[in-house]
């Protein structure tokens, strides 16, 4: 099974803001950038399955592959809680030193740490593999949980996660055969 995960494109928002699980607008280039995204990928097959986060900057360029697309809310970003659509610079700067130390463990008021997304996108994966529903299978989704999934399938302490470069529009494929995970490319 080939595995695509494939971050979102640019999003039309202010250097700074913690949108996590908010819904926001994608930037004027978004045609353009899912073009490339297009490019980077193999032709798909007639059996391909496209999963999505139900945010609407994935769910929108998952539909620009013409083919069905299941949404899942494990593949969400991480839940940034009260902080959500707020500037970092405009939350209390000893709150956010407090998170930014203990990110893997501590989540912001009402969120969720980066462990609580490593669990929740790990059940993800462990249910895809298990039901190798697809030769092929496209993840459109969001760096953290591109992190996520690589701190799961690497066994990898999750702060090593960070490591880990994942822009806006990149592709990073995996495949999985013989119940053995391979990692063919990052951050294309």
């Amino acid at each position: 099974m080939d595995i695509y995960l494939i971050r979102h494109t640019k999003t039309d928002t202010v250097n700074g803001l913690c949108y996590g699980q908010s819904d926001v607008a994608l930037a004027d280039s978004f045609i353009a950038e899912a073009r490339l995204i297009h490019e980077k990928l193999p032709e798909l097959s007639a059996d391909c399955l496209i999963t999505s986060s139900p945010l609407s900057r994935c769910v929108q360029l998952a539909q620009t592959f013409g083919k069905p697309v299941t949404l899942d809310d494990r593949l969400q970003e991480v839940n940034f809680g009260d902080w959500e659509n707020q500037r970092f610079d405009d939350i209390d700067a000893d709150r956010v030193k407090k998170w930014t130390e203990n990110f893997v463990v501590t989540s912001p008021p009402n969120g969720e740490s980066f462990s609580d997304l490593c669990r929740r996108a790990g059940s993800f994966w462990d249910e895809l593999v298990a039901n190798k529903p697809a030769a092929q299978v496209l993840l459109i989704t969001h760096a953290g949980v591109i992190r996520a999934l690589f701190a799961h399938v690497l066994e990898l302490p999750p702060a090593n996660a960070f490591k880990f470069r994942v822009d806006a529009g990149s592709v990073h494929k995996l495949q999985f055969i013989n119940d053995y995970i391979y990692i063919h490319y990052v951050n294309l």
